[in-house]
């Protein structure tokens, strides 16, 4: 694919950027988008439509053979595009090749290797593992949590602008409280430090709400739970600030004791996420109570842990169980 430099282009990075879209989504929108300019011949894209997206999508799977999922992040990526940047309703765009890679089920561990591989950490890592165990959050949520989030009264945490931009509560195991009040109490001794600094603007947050409550920036409830370990500017505003943990971070540690713990599965940040939803329908919870907590807005995203149990112990049973009775 050529590449594709122009004010138009930077100009959509810009769009998202300031709207505080990820830096992977930036990468990964981009990536289609610029795709899809090369492939109708670098016209631009006001001149086309909802037929020459089909015609795209068509071409990924029926040349380039991609998943279904890599062809649902395209689509996403060009009704952003047209609907959000361009302001150019694309309408209904369904008449396209779709893309039938089956599902690949979940890496699942056991409540066993679960335990062993928290055995391996401590400190804040062990606190986000637990976190991600114990409470089904994606990497990106945990790393993003704010001091705010936690309600230790209810034993709850608020998930804020989740995937798909929900938000969502859920549980807190009431075992992680005294680490967590401690991380909080660090958290504080990082704000007074940082406020020392007249360079200091405090955490980000949106302009708006900024401009709305000026400040609040510099509360303790607004700090990220698990900062960064030093200040840095802001790629945007060039302002001094705390930012969150790095998500790389967390793959690392998590990778690093999986091995130590002598787990042969294929364990990321995302296992414990699946693991959790696993657990909970074993334990008896109603699938849409696991919907909930995941902040999954079709139930039908949640029925592939069902699918799990089904193949395991829960399921059928195998006939060679029937053997030595027969």
């Amino acid at each position: 694919m050529a590449r594709i430099a122009s004010p138009f282009i930077e100009s959509i990075t810009h769009y998202m950027a300031v709207r505080r879209y990820s830096p992977r989504t930036i990468e990964s929108y981009m990536y289609w988008i610029k795709y899809y300019i090369h492939f109708h011949g670098k016209r631009h894209p006001s001149e086309l439509g909802g037929r020459e997206v089909e015609q795209f999508l068509t071409y990924l799977t029926v040349e380039r053979n991609v998943s279904a999922a890599t062809q649902k992040l395209a689509l996403n990526a060009l009704v952003f595009f047209y609907n959000r940047f361009l302001e150019m309703q694309l309408g209904d765009v369904s008449s396209f090749r779709r893309s039938r890679v089956p599902a690949k089920l979940p890496v699942v561990l056991s409540r066993a290797d679960v335990a062993k591989l928290l055995a391996q950490l401590n400190g804040v890592p062990l606190m986000i593992a637990s976190l991600l165990y114990g409470s089904g959050l994606r990497r990106i949520e945990v790393a993003r949590l704010r001091v705010k989030d936690i309600d230790f009264d209810h034993l709850q945490i608020q998930v804020w602008n989740g995937k798909g931009y929900r938000h969502r509560l859920t549980t807190l195991a009431p075992e992680l409280l005294p680490q967590l009040k401690n991380q909080v109490e660090r958290v504080r001794l990082h704000l007074r430090e940082d406020s020392l600094n007249e360079q200091f603007a405090g955490v980000w947050m949106l302009a708006a709400f900024a401009r709305k409550f000026p400040g609040v920036q510099r509360t303790l409830g607004w700090q990220y739970l698990f900062p960064s370990a030093k200040l840095s500017l802001d790629p945007e505003s060039r302002c001094l600030r705390r930012h969150h943990i790095d998500e790389s971070t967390i793959n690392k540690f998590i990778k690093k004791a999986s091995l130590l713990a002598g787990i042969e599965k294929h364990v990321t940040s995302h296992t414990s996420r699946h693991s959790f939803a696993t657990h909970l329908l074993e334990s008896g919870a109603d699938i849409r109570t696991v919907q909930e907590q995941l902040g999954h807005q079709d139930v039908k995203t949640t029925e592939i842990y069902t699918h799990v149990l089904k193949s395991g112990v829960r399921g059928v049973r195998s006939p060679l169980s029937d053997l030595n009775s027969a």
